[in-house]
């Protein structure tokens, strides 16, 4: 086992430690210099049989999950292969599992799991969407850890496998037994999207009725046979994930999703007033159109019409805030647009502003993953019909995110403030995907700058398993140099600009020597970038743009300013330091 306070590949100082199991134990861990806690989990050579296997299934295990960029997974930093052991690190997840959360407290609150299963099904959505699609096919409540701030991440890869449309079946059975979907079974089938719904459906099915399907008496019966008061919404979607026949199911996570949120609506007893209220809207509205025959009828018929339709939708919406109704109610009206056309964007970048409300720093988390749910459920409609707009919309998401999420309390030590950074991330991949498809050559280069400086922020200085660097400090450097010297940051957009400049000293003062064992950047070169950015931050300090900034935001600005000028200092007092040293 590692020591408490030993030092891993000279970065990585152990802390405690904080789970065993069968093959491995996990250790909480500091790298000091960048003041951040991780995971590392050890697997010894002379702790399991067949040792070779292991790593091989731990290796695709980290293979995958360094391919992955979701906020509710946690991310691989390191994989070091020892004399004695194999070592992964990763992003320390503070919580408990939901297993730990039933064991501690029984049923859930059916609320709480839908809100899970949203976040959950939110992860599936973006697994199934990888190229090839990623089929997790373990989902239980073990696997899922419920963190502090009430989000959760997935946890465990090794069962996960990429789906291959060719295959006729899958040969063995990974999953755990209860929670398993009938495909999973050798001879019953493949496995696909469908097979995860149902897992997940299992593990909701055990939240809310706190009885275990991989338990006697190893069956799933309606959730209201437990408990009555429950939801009939729910039991009726739980009922249609663990369908034995994938067809049964839904078809995918947007779909499951869409239900998710409308689950109240769903309910027995809503239904029943829905029906009351339209038959009796029907009545009223034939005895209301043979009295109003005539130029009347007309034109409240044309009026109704003009509401209904799209851009009328959004001009409701708007009208709506300005007259200072609720946002709830915006909200609603935009989603009746949206649902209405749901491949155009206008509507999606209308709630973004009713959120932001033009000031950049006021986008929440809880505002992020409403309209990201919202994109998510109408993705393929996106993609398909509007690559275009659904880019331009994903590049917005991503700059919004990058700058607002975690910005405003980065200063609380229980906020991780990296986490708008993970999130845009994933939106600047949707933004270059869907510059793929359109071959828009120019917003790609930059969509792409933008996200190669986040990814190495996030995952700085790592070693994959043949000990290559798993962050390009050359293709770094080059997209640092391009955001800069040709200003591909809109002048308005002050708050991205001045984050961007942030993370690029904070880049430049940590891993000067990275950059330049790259063997592509040479000292006149990085001098000459930091020169430029220093005259950048002069220029953006002086600009009437940031002068006229509201207060609070101006104060954060000014913070941000102030900390990318010390990262600054530091780089030339180090280059100092080392010359005189030198001499």
């Amino acid at each position: 086992m590692l020591e408490i306070g030993s030092l891993v590949d000279g970065k990585y100082k152990v802390l405690r430690v904080v789970g065993k199991g069968g093959m491995s134990v996990v250790y909480q861990a500091v790298n000091e210099k960048a003041n951040k806690i991780w995971a590392i989990k050890e697997v010894r050579k002379d702790g399991v049989q067949n040792y070779e296997v292991v790593k091989q299934n731990l290796i695709v295990e980290t293979e995958l999950l360094k391919r992955f960029n979701h906020p509710n997974l946690p991310s691989i930093i390191d994989v070091i292969d020892t004399d004695d052991a194999f070592l992964i690190v990763m992003d320390y997840i503070e919580g408990n599992s939901l297993a730990k959360r039933l064991e501690e407290s029984g049923a859930q609150d059916q609320d709480d799991v839908v809100e899970w299963a949203m976040q959950l099904c939110d992860v599936l959505g973006y697994l199934h969407s990888r190229k090839p699609p990623i089929i997790y096919r373990d989902m239980k409540p073990s696997n899922v850890m419920l963190k502090p701030d009430g989000n959760i991440s997935l946890i465990d890869f090794g069962t996960a496998r990429e789906f291959k449309s060719t295959s006729v079946e899958d040969t063995t059975c990974l999953g755990t037994q209860g929670y398993a979907a009938p495909e999973q079974y050798g001879g019953h089938g493949q496995t696909d999207a469908r097979t995860d719904i149902y897992c997940l459906g299992a593990t909701m099915y055990h939240l809310v009725t706190g009885h275990n399907p991989s338990m006697p008496p190893y069956e799933m019966y309606p959730i209201r046979q437990w408990d009555p008061t429950l939801s009939s919404g729910l039991e009726k979607i739980i009922l249609k994930c663990t369908q034995r026949n994938p067809d049964d199911r839904y078809r995918n996570c947007a779909e499951l999703m869409y239900d998710l949120e409308h689950y109240r609506d769903l309910d027995i007893e809503n239904l029943k007033s829905q029906n009351k209220k339209w038959k009796l809207f029907l009545t009223c509205a034939i005895i209301t159109l043979a009295a109003a025959v005539g130029a009347l009828g007309f034109k409240l018929a044309e009026s109704s019409a003009k509401a209904s339709t799209y851009d009328g939708l959004i001009k409701e919406a708007v009208d709506n805030k300005a007259d200072g109704g609720t946002l709830e109610d915006s909200e609603k009206i935009l989603s009746r647009a949206i649902e209405l056309e749901p491949e155009n964007t206008t509507a999606y970048q209308e709630m973004l502003n009713l959120y932001i409300g033009g000031n950049d720093l006021e986008l929440t988390e809880e505002e992020h993953l409403k309209i990201r749910a919202k994109i998510r459920s109408h993705e393929d409609v996106l993609s398909s019909k509007n690559p275009s707009g659904y880019a331009e919309l994903a590049k917005t998401l991503a700059d919004d995110a990058f700058f607002s999420i975690g910005a405003m309390s980065a200063t609380d030590n229980s906020i991780d403030e990296t986490k708008g950074y993970q999130y845009a991330s994933n939106w600047y991949a949707t933004a270059l995907e869907m510059c793929e498809l359109t071959h828009n050559e120019e917003m790609k280069a930059e969509v792409s700058h933008r996200k190669t400086i986040v990814d190495a922020y996030i995952s700085p200085g790592g070693l994959d398993r043949e000990g290559n660097p798993t962050t390009d400090y050359a293709e770094t450097f080059r997209s640092m140099k391009s955001i800069v010297e040709n200003d591909e940051i809109e002048a308005s957009n002050i708050a991205v600009k001045m984050r961007c400049y942030k993370v690029i000293t904070y880049l430049l003062s940590e891993h000067d020597n990275d950059f330049f064992n790259s063997g592509e950047v040479d000292r006149s070169d990085y001098d000459a970038l930091v020169d430029t950015i220093d005259e950048k931050l002069t220029e953006i300090e002086n600009s009437d743009l940031y002068q006229n900034n509201t207060e609070s935001n101006k104060g954060y600005l000014k913070q941000m300013m102030t900390d990318a000028k010390q990262y600054i200092e530091n780089i030339r007092h180090g280059s100092d330091s080392g010359s005189a040293a030198s001499q």
